[in-house]
């Protein structure tokens, strides 16, 4: 039987299903029995009548809560135009509430993305935080980008305000707790932060990723020295915070500069594996090892270690016969030491370990690419460089490179991210992919952005990753999406007080049959929204395999998705679709226009959805 096309995820549902599979004992008569869960985790259980315990609280947390798993009401618009080699790239770039945004494409990137970099407001006092207040996410979002109101998307929190810190506490909690979601159990988070909330926001992290999954808090020195308004100490860092999905066991990064150079000694294999350094393989530093002394025969002598060696004796042995070493004789003594290759047996270039303090690069450079840019105008206020995310980019989890990795930054503002991926991709010939979203925020008059003739910080945007792409004449490009509402005409309540009489509810029933999408709806519109109601990745194939009937395919979805808005189906030859029982199909109920023998015959080939 054909089932109502409906939004098929909610947190609360996915929360749900989590606690089943872990505890199905507590699970009674569809409901969860929260005493059978304290039994079944006893000790761990906290009495929640306790008025003491260490955390993380404050005016507003439950609400943030219950505003994380609030589901999407909206969807996201094709831009078709706005961007750069469409019909080629994968790289998207969004205009939307980033929290609304993250929901929409929480079904459809859940565990896909590799590492996601956020630089979101400081809390200085002087910075505006996204209001959260919207009674109907979407409609009230787009209601504050029609200017229709005089309270904007964007809302002060000054340091005079009672919840000050509060206020910014819940506006990044929801964020950060759908992100964690859209990261793959190797992904990583890196947040830009200065001192105004470092400690809070490290002790929101702990919770929602757990604290054993901190990573780092790298010291970024951001400046080559004092402003010209410092007082006291002079500040020249900020911080980066960076939290992992899932306990991971190494992270490495490319050498520096300055350990490269020290790699200057060649050999035979200089070809292949580059310049050496040497490694003495005697030490006095680690503790007493029997089994790491022993004699080792070298040029006809034997040589004992002055306490004992590295490397066990088989190790070194191989070594030696394979001239991995440099065996040195001065006054009648023998050394040996191991040649430390620039490069591996395969001629992959070795890798370090990430530092935790980043000298540079500076906000400065930042500046200076946006004028390179954009004629020399400092269109942008402060914007990061490129070369930081470069840096970020370039840390690898467990040795597990990636070519393909998708990464987000759901605070996008200058474009920094999508810049950096663009050039990295470029140098390191990878396919690196973006997802970038931003709010339409609106540029203040007194600007130069503003007297140029730029109206929202999102024109900028799309603007910069423009120039990058065709000012170095990269071969890549991006598509544009914006956050909008439903397709689909969702069902209000009917109230009489405020909807009219009966005779109202009977007109307004018989106009939502007639017409089940909204006004002005297209063909790719509603496509979209089908897909991420699905789970299928906006990058997804998308074939035209019958007039107005889309195929749906995604290497991420174990099914095929069909998809059509047409209001009728007496010209479609069905029979020319190959259907199989576990598609998924999805049109207007109407299009059957009472020919129930065709829906039952789809109904049977594959699994129905009409709206």
């Amino acid at each position: 039987m054909a089932q109502e096309f409906t939004p098929q995820y909610t947190f609360k549902e996915d929360r749900l299903n989590e606690l089943k599979q872990l505890f199905p004992e507590a699970w009674e008569d569809g409901v969860f029995n929260v005493d059978t869960l304290k039994e079944l985790i006893g000790e761990f259980s906290t009495d929640n009548t306790a008025k003491e315990h260490f955390g993380l609280n404050w005016v507003g947390k439950q609400d943030a809560r219950r505003i994380a798993a609030k589901p999407p009401t909206g969807t996201l618009k094709p831009c078709i135009g706005e961007g750069v080699n469409e019909d080629t790239t994968e790289n998207i770039f969004i205009e939307g509430e980033n929290l609304e945004v993250l929901k929409i494409l929480r079904k459809s990137y859940m565990g896909k993305i590799k590492m996601i970099y956020i630089d979101p407001p400081y809390n200085t006092g002087n910075d505006f935080i996204y209001n959260d207040t919207f009674a109907d996410s979407t409609e009230d979002y787009l209601r504050k980008t029609g200017e229709k109101s005089d309270e904007g998307l964007l809302v002060s929190n000054p340091k005079s305000s009672g919840k000050y810190h509060a206020n910014w506490l819940s506006f990044m909690y929801p964020r950060l707790r759908l992100a964690k979601d859209l990261l793959k159990d190797d992904g990583i988070i890196f947040i830009s932060i200065d001192d105004n909330e470092i400690d809070n926001l490290r002790l929101m992290c702990d919770e929602i990723f757990g604290e054993e999954n901190f990573i780092e808090q790298i010291i970024w020195k951001n400046k080559y020295g004092a402003g010209a308004k410092t007082k006291g100490f002079i500040s020249t860092h900020e911080y980066i915070l960076c939290y992992s999905k899932n306990t991971i066991s190494d992270l490495t990064a490319p050498l520096p500069e300055s350990e490269i150079k020290k790699h200057n000694r060649k050999d035979e294999k200089y070809e292949l594996r580059g310049g050496y350094r040497l490694q003495p393989l005697q030490t006095r530093s680690l503790g007493d090892r029997p089994s790491l002394v022993y004699p080792v025969e070298v040029n006809g002598k034997t040589i004992m270690p002055n306490k004992q060696w590295v490397w066990s004796e088989k190790r070194l042995l191989k070594a030696i016969e394979e001239k991995n070493v440099e065996i040195r004789e001065k006054d009648g003594k023998i050394s040996i030491d191991s040649k430390q290759y620039l490069k591996d047996e395969n001629g992959k270039m070795r890798r370090g370990k990430p530092v935790s303090v980043l000298m540079g690069p500076y906000t400065q450079d930042g500046t200076k690419e946006i004028r390179e840019l954009f004629d020399s105008k400092d269109v942008f206020n402060f914007p990061k460089p490129s070369k930081l995310i470069d840096v970020l980019l370039n840390i690898d989890v467990d040795n597990k490179e990636s070519d393909n990795d998708i990464i987000m930054d759901f605070f996008a503002g200058s474009g920094t991210t999508a810049h950096s991926i663009l050039n990295f991709n470029f140098i390191n010939k990878t396919n690196k992919k973006f997802i970038c979203v931003q709010v339409p925020e609106t540029i203040e008059e007194k600007h130069i952005s503003y007297k140029l003739g730029y109206r929202k910080i999102t024109e900028l945007t799309k603007l910069r990753i423009k120039k990058v792409i065709e000012q170095n004449n990269l071969n890549q490009g991006f598509k544009t999406y914006k956050q909008n509402n439903s397709t689909i005409y969702k069902w209000q309540e009917f109230i009489p007080e405020r909807d009219g009489a009966l005779p109202d509810l009977f007109s307004k029933m018989e106009l939502v049959y007639k017409n089940p999408l909204q006004d002005g709806v297209t063909t790719q519109d509603f496509i979209t929204e089908v897909i991420l109601q699905e789970g299928f990745p906006l990058t997804a194939q998308q074939e035209e395999v019958a007039s107005g009937v889309f195929k749906i395919t995604h290497e991420w979805v174990p099914y095929t998705l069909y998809a059509t808005m047409l209001y009728s189906f007496k010209n479609t030859d069905f029979e020319t679709l190959t259907l199989e029982e576990t598609d998924h199909f999805v049109c207007l109920d109407k299009a059957f226009d009472g020919n129930d023998a065709l829906k039952q015959s789809l109904d049977n080939t594959c699994k129905l959805y009409t709206i």
